[in-house]
C-alpha cells in the first residue's frame, strides 16, 4: 500500500519557512506567497486518507466535518449528571436503571439496540473486620467520612463498602509484615533480608502493580492474609490538597477493586471460556481459579498507621518509605493482626447494552466500539466520562444516518455491565459471539475514563498510521494544536521519544476479550494527566468533583467524542481497510531485539554473579551480629537460538515491502471485497488456539498482560515470560510457537499480494 501521507503539508511548511527565514525581494515573496495560497485554497478537505481513494477521502472529510458539528459538551454534562447520580455497582437496582436508560438513548437515535444479560458469580461483603491484637490494640473503621459540600458522598447505604471482590472468606489470625508494593522485585528484596512472610499477613501499599497480583504474590509466599492501604505519597497530601479543597485522597480514602486472578482468566470465575448463560454448565466455587486463595482487604492510611507503627525489625529501604508520619519498619511483628471476611456469594444478572447501526454496502463486517456502565460507586470519572463521549459519539453518528449518511459497514456500540469487577460484560458477551467475531469483526475500539490532558492510545500496531492520521487532524482544545503534537511535545519534555507509537496491550479495561482471545484487532483511547487526583474507586468519584477537577467543560469529553469517532468512521466507510503493516513490523521487530538483548543481558549478569561467588570467601560476614546469608551460584542460561524468529521476520519484512507498493485502491470493487475479508482476519492470524502456557484464554502471541505484572503488558509473551522465569525447555518450546505463528501471518499477507 502506497505512502498515505501527502507531501502538499510538508510542503506548504517549507515555503513558509523559506518566506520567513530567507533574504528574498518582494516579487519572490509574492509568487510564493500565491503558491502557498493555492495550496491552502485546494484544500485540507483534500488531503489524502489511508484506505480512501481520492474522491472519497473528500467524501469522508466533509462527513467528518458534518459529525464534529453535531457534538455538545452540554449533553456530555447532562448524561454524566444522570448517570452519576447515585451509586451503580454490579447487580444495583441503578446500575439496571441506567442500562435501561443507555438503551432507550440508542434507540431514539435510529439504532437497533437490545440489552443482552448474563448470570454471573458476584461477591458482597457481609462480614469485614480488621484488628491489631498486640502488642497494642486497635479496631479498623474500614469507612470513608462524607464530605460537606459534596452531596452525592452522603448517600450513606446506597454507598458499596470498601472490599476487595473475589477475595475468599478467611478469618485469619497473625504477626504482620511490610511489604512495600507487595510486587515480585519486593520479595526478591524482602529474601536477601532474610524475611519470610510464610504463615504472616502481609500489608501492602496500592501502585507498582495491579492490586490483584498482591494477594497472589503473597499466597504464593505463603502469607494466609493480604491488606492493601492508600499510602498519601502516591495520591494523597503528599500529591496535593485532599478533596475536596484539592483531588486527592483524603485519610478515610478507600480504593475498591477486583482481586480476580485475571492474568489466568477474566470474566465470570464459574464459566471460563464459555458465556454465562442462565443454564450454563458452572463451577462448584472452590474450583474456581480465579478466586485468591487468601483473605484481602482495602483500607484508608488513617487505618493503615497504627499497624505499621506497631511494626519493628528492620527499617524499611529508603524506596518503600511512604508519606505516614512514621518510621517504616518491615516486621515481622510484634504487630499481630486478626483479620475477618465473610462475603454473600451471589448469582447475579448483568446488563450489555447493544446498538447497531446496519451498513449499507457490508452488513456483515462489523466495527465495534464500548465503554463500561458499571462502577464501584458513583464513577463520575471511571466509567462515565468515557461513556458520555462514547454516547454523544453515538448520537452524532446517528444523526449523520437520519440525514443520507449511513455507514457502509455496520457500527456496534456496547455499554458494558460487570467491567469492574473483572471484564465481566465484554468477556461473556465476546465468549457468546466467538464465531460471529471471527467472521465480521473489523475492529474494537474502547475507552474507559477521561479527562483534560494528552491523548494516550494503545492497540494493534497494524492501526497506528491510521490513528496517527486521525490524531493529525483533531485539535487540542487547550493549546490549539493538533492532539498528537500535544502528546509528543509532553513525550520529548519528560525524557521519551516524541513521535507517536501506539502502546501496547496488556489489560484491565474491555478490549481484552476482543485482542487477546479472539484476535480482532483493537484499541484503547483516552486524554488524561492534568487530571491527577486519589477518588479513584472511592466514594470521592462523584459528579461535583469530576467538574471540578477533571474536565469542567467537557471540552476534552468532545475532544475524545471526534478523536474515536473518526477513527469509527473511517474503519466503516473506507474503501480499503486501512491497516498498515510497515509499522507494524518496526514494533514487533523491536520487541524481538528487546527479548535477545534481556536474554544476553541475562546471561552476562548470571555468569558475573557467579564469578563473584566462585572467587570471593563469604564464610565471614561483615558484621557477625547482622543476619548473613551466603551467596549461592545461579544456574547457568543456555544459548537460545533465535535465529528461526528472525529469519521469519526477515521474511514478513520482504512481503510487507511488496505489499506496501501496491496501489490497493486502485483494485476492482469485487477484488477490493476481498482484500477486506482477509485484512479483517490478519490480526486473528497473531493467535494461537492452544493459547500461553498455563493461561490457553490468553491466545495472542504478541501482546497480553503478564502473569505477574496484571494489567502490566509483556510483548511475545510466551518466550518473553519462560526466559524471565528461567524456564529454558519452554523458553524453545515457545520461539518454536511464535515462529510458526509469524509464518502464518505471513502467510496470509502472502495470501492478500495474490489477490494483487
Amino acid at each position: 500500500m502506497k505512502d498515505p501521507y501527502s507531501n502538499k503539508k510538508r510542503f506548504k511548511m517549507l515555503i513558509i519557512n523559506y518566506i520567513q527565514h530567507t533574504n528574498l525581494n518582494i516579487m519572490k515573496k509574492f509568487y510564493l506567497s500565491i503558491v502557498l495560497f493555492l495550496l491552502i485554497i485546494t484544500g485540507n478537505a483534500q488531503e489524502p486518507i489511508l484506505g480512501f481513494t481520492a474522491e472519497n477521502a473528500k467524501k469522508e472529510h466533509e462527513l467528518e466535518a458534518k459529525f464534529d458539528a453535531q457534538l455538545s459538551a452540554v449533553n456530555l454534562d447532562s448524561a454524566m449528571h444522570r448517570l452519576a447520580a447515585k451509586p451503580h455497582f454490579t447487580g444495583s437496582d441503578y446500575g439496571h436503571q441506567n442500562a435501561e436508560w443507555i438503551l432507550k438513548q440508542f434507540k431514539d437515535w435510529g439504532y437497533d439496540a437490545h440489552i443482552e444479560s448474563y448470570q454471573i458469580l458476584f461477591p458482597y461483603p457481609k462480614t469485614r473486620l480488621l484488628e491489631l491484637t498486640g502488642p497494642s490494640t486497635y479496631t479498623a473503621k474500614l469507612g470513608s467520612v462524607p464530605i460537606i459540600g459534596d452531596k452525592y458522598t452522603q448517600q450513606g447505604d446506597l454507598l458499596l463498602p470498601s472490599y476487595n471482590a473475589f477475595s475468599s472468606d478467611g478469618d485469619v489470625e497473625a504477626e504482620l509484615v511490610f511489604v512495600n508494593y507487595g510486587v515480585p522485585e519486593d520479595y526478591d528484596q524482602l529474601e536477601k533480608m532474610g524475611i519470610s512472610v510464610k504463615g504472616k499477613i502481609v500489608i501492602a501499599k496500592y501502585y507498582g502493580s495491579w492490586r490483584g497480583i498482591k494477594p497472589k504474590l503473597a499466597a504464593e509466599k505463603g502469607a494466609i492474609g493480604c491488606i492493601i492501604y492508600s499510602d498519601p505519597a502516591d495520591d494523597g497530601y503528599v500529591q496535593g490538597d485532599i478533596y475536596p479543597k484539592g483531588a486527592f485522597k483524603d485519610e478515610n480514602g478507600v480504593q475498591r477493586g477486583s482481586v480476580m486472578d485475571m492474568p489466568l482468566y477474566p470474566g465470570d470465575v464459574l464459566t471460563p471460556g464459555y458465556a454465562a448463560t442462565k443454564n450454563a454448565k458452572r463451577l462448584d466455587r472452590k474450583d474456581a481459579k480465579t478466586i485468591t486463595k487468601i483473605p484481602v482487604l482495602p483500607i484508608s492510611y488513617a487505618d493503615a498507621q497504627p499497624f505499621l507503627a506497631a511494626l519493628e525489625g528492620p527499617v524499611a529501604p529508603q524506596s518503600w518509605r511512604g508519606g505516614l508520619p512514621i518510621t517504616y519498619h518491615i516486621g515481622p511483628g510484634p504487630a499481630k493482626v486478626h483479620l475477618r471476611l465473610e462475603f454473600d456469594w451471589q448469582l447475579k444478572p448483568i446488563y450489555n447494552v447493544v446498538a447497531k447501526m446496519k451498513g449499507t454496502e457490508f452488513p456483515d463486517e462489523w466495527v465495534m466500539r464500548g465503554n463500561h456502565h458499571d462502577a464501584w460507586v458513583h464513577g463520575a470519572n471511571d466509567p462515565i466520562s468515557g461513556l458520555v463521549a462514547m454516547m454523544e459519539e453515538a448520537r452524532a453518528v446517528g444523526e449523520l444516518a437520519k440525514s443520507g449518511n449511513k455507514p457502509k459497514r455496520s457500527i456496534i456500540y456496547f455499554a458494558w455491565d460487570a467491567e469492574e469487577p473483572g471484564l465481566i460484560g465484554s468477556t461473556e458477551w465476546v465468549e457468546a459471539h466467538q464465531d460471529e467475531l471471527k467472521k465480521s469483526g473489523v475492529a474494537y475500539i474502547n475507552t474507559d475514563s477521561n479527562g483534560r490532558g494528552f491523548l494516550e492510545a494503545g492497540g494493534s500496531h497494524t492501526l497506528q498510521a491510521m490513528v496517527k492520521q486521525v490524531a493529525e487532524g483533531v485539535q487540542d482544545p487547550q493549546t490549539g494544536v493538533s492532539v498528537i503534537k500535544r502528546s509528543s511535545a509532553s513525550n520529548r519534555v519528560n525524557g521519551r521519544e516524541g513521535d507517536f507509537k501506539l502502546s501496547a496491550l496488556g489489560s484491565g479495561s474491555d478490549y481484552t476479550p476482543f485482542i487477546q482471545h479472539t484476535g480482532v484487532a483493537s484499541l484503547n483511547l483516552g486524554f488524561g494527566g492534568e487530571d491527577n487526583g486519589g477518588e479513584y474507586h472511592t466514594i470521592f468519584d462523584t459528579y461535583p468533583m469530576y467538574k471540578r477537577f477533571k474536565d469542567p467543560d467537557f471540552t476534552y469529553g468532545i475532544t475524545l467524542a471526534k478523536t474515536a469517532g473518526h477513527i469509527v468512521l473511517r474503519l466503516a466507510n473506507a474503501d480499503v481497510l486501512p491497516f498498515e503493516f510497515q509499522q507494524w513490523y518496526t514494533t514487533v521487530n523491536g520487541y524481538l531485539e528487546e527479548v535477545m538483548k534481556e536474554t544476553s543481558k541475562l546471561r552476562e549478569e548470571t555468569e558475573k554473579h557467579n564469578k563473584m561467588v566462585t572467587d570471593n570467601d563469604f564464610e565471614l560476614a561483615a558484621d557477625p551480629t547482622k543476619p548473613f546469608i551466603k551467596p549461592k551460584k545461579e544456574a547457568a542460561v543456555p544459548h537460545l537460538d533465535f535465529s528461526t524468529l528472525e529469519n521469519t521476520m526477515t521474511d514478513i519484512k520482504t512481503t510487507i515491502d511488496e505489499f506496501s507498493e501496491k496501489d490497493i485502491l486502485n483494485l476492482s470493487n469485487a477484488k477490493k471485497k476481498e482484500v477486506n475479508q482477509k485484512l479483517m482476519a490478519i490480526e486473528r492470524s497473531l493467535t494461537n488456539e492452544k493459547g500461553l502456557p498455563r493461561r490457553p484464554w490468553y491466545k495472542h502471541e504478541i501482546y497480553a498482560p503478564g502473569f505477574y505484572t496484571g494489567y502490566g503488558v509483556k510483548t511475545l509473551p510466551g518466550v518473553r515470560e519462560a526466559i524471565e522465569q528461567t524456564n529454558w525447555k519452554e523458553a524453545r518450546e515457545q520461539i518454536s510457537v511464535l515462529t510458526e505463528t509469524l509464518n502464518n501471518f505471513n502467510t496470509k499477507l502472502k495470501d492478500i499480494l495474490k489477490l494483487m
